[in-house]
């Protein structure tokens, strides 16, 4: 039963077993509620109640106001069938919140371990000097036969095309994206049709492979030509029909082909570019993109390539990605 400042004297863990709060634990809390200048009885919102779906406590008379807007009339031993949720009790004393909450935490039938992963940081002598999608590949079948059961990922979500690369995972351009930053160009369809581009690139890209830092802008500026390259020599046509029908899903690839074009000649926050721009439904946008429909399509093939090659990886052992809470302001989520 909580004390009146609402703080339960103590938890069952996950296996079950009673963990009683200390009084200093209990002392700290109530210090961070205001007990040391306020009287004993917090009012309103401070002490709320959990209530364990399934059982009937006593509560004084009043009206339960649940989660979905509905209200009942209670006082004395609870409803056994009231909903999980965020409701509110309200008597002629105060009113305050009442959580309904399951009885345990769903524990799975079998549990798996496995590791978490800063895939930048995964590194190998095959890479460019940062960890790409087939080092993932390459770690998930080692992780596998160890036995682990998943993959914990950072943020693959887009970024700006543009320099200098957005170093942080958490503030993407886009979440519906990924970042082609972790391709591995060698692996990419038609990749070879870029010839020596493509030798010049990853010649280079073994030299930033034997060093310690992580220079995002360089290896990108590698990958972007040889990728320039490849298209240029028409690894797009050779996956026409592949790359239509993956637009096709995902008709919002075609915005974000748009932003990507635009950001590259105007910088990339959206909120600096000329106002015309700035709707990405208004007239100049539709013509700008109708002027570079081949550099959107470049955009699209890109978001596919790395959703193929993420697929190869995750389908070796399934992968958890990490969620930024947000996005860039002046990235392409917020302009759409």
């Amino acid at each position: 039963m909580a004390d009146e400042w609402g703080i339960e004297p103590g938890y069952h863990d996950t296996g079950g077993a009673w963990r009683t709060a200390s009084p200093e634990t209990v002392a700290a809390f109530r210090v961070a509620m205001g007990a040391a200048d306020a009287p004993p009885a917090p009012a309103g919102d401070r002490a709320a109640r959990f209530v364990r779906q399934g059982t009937s406590p006593e509560v004084p008379p009043g009206e339960l106001v649940l989660e979905d807007g509905s209200r009942c009339a209670v006082g004395g031993p609870l409803p056994v069938d009231l909903p999980l949720g965020y409701h509110r009790l309200e008597t002629d004393a105060d009113s305050r919140p009442l959580f309904v909450v399951p009885h345990r935490c769903h524990l799975p039938a079998s549990r798996v371990w496995g590791f978490a992963v800063q895939l930048y940081a995964t590194r190998s002598r095959q890479d460019w000097g940062m960890g790409d999608l087939a080092d993932l590949r390459r770690l998930a079948r080692w992780a596998r036969d160890v036995g682990a059961g998943t993959l914990l990922l950072n943020p693959l979500h887009a970024v700006a095309p543009t320099l200098p690369q957005q170093s942080s995972p958490y503030s993407p351009a886009s979440r519906r994206f990924r970042n082609p930053l972790y391709l591995r160009v060698e692996e990419v369809p038609g990749a070879q049709l870029a010839g020596e581009v493509l030798e010049r690139a990853a010649a280079e890209g073994r030299v930033l492979a034997s060093g310690d830092r992580i220079d995002r802008d360089r290896v990108w500026t590698l990958q972007r030509s040889a990728l320039t390259a490849a298209w240029d020599a028409g690894a797009g046509a050779s996956v026409r029909d592949e790359l239509d029908a993956w637009i096709a899903a995902n008709p919002v690839a075609t915005a974000w082909g748009v932003w990507c074009v635009l950001a590259e000649r105007h910088g990339p926050d959206w909120r600096r570019w000329p106002t015309g721009l700035r709707d990405p439904d208004g007239p100049e946008v539709a013509a700008a993109a109708a002027a570079s429909a081949d550099e959107v399509r470049f955009h699209q093939w890109l978001q596919w390539c790395t959703e193929r090659q993420l697929a190869a990886a995750t389908a070796v052992l399934p992968a958890i990605q990490d969620l930024p809470i947000g996005v860039d302001p002046g990235g392409f989520d917020a302009w759409t």
